[in-house]
């Protein structure tokens, strides 16, 4: 089993938190059950629900209705840290998301 933990920056802040609390009711519920699944299966969790993007940053992927909503994260050992979330819009993810991610897993690995 992993664990699964939201960044959150020395001062405070976190990103996937604050996101994750501005969805709706039922999609956060739905949010919870694909974490849930991603906890219990770690890297092995493969599409629909998951997918590796780059550089070690992956997305858990889940559609609600027409809202599609990503959240990033990383795996380190048996750690998956949520760094950011977003709803998709576009065919592409974002650059800036995928950078938020990986400046966030920089400090959580300085920190470590």
């Amino acid at each position: 089993m992993y664990s699964v933990e939201f960044y959150r920056a020395p001062g405070g802040d976190c990103p996937v938190e604050e996101f994750l609390n501005g969805l709706q009711l039922k999609v956060r519920a739905k949010t919870a059950k694909w974490l849930q699944l991603l906890q219990e299966e770690g890297p092995d969790l493969r599409r629909p629900y998951a997918d590796m993007l780059q550089d070690g940053i992956r997305e858990l992927r889940l559609s609600f209705g027409r809202i599609e909503v990503r959240v990033l994260y990383f795996i380190e050992g048996t750690d998956i840290v949520l760094t950011n979330g977003f709803l998709k819009k576009t065919a592409r993810i974002p650059p800036a998301e995928i950078e938020l991610a990986r400046r966030l897993r920089a400090l959580w690995l300085a920190e470590r």
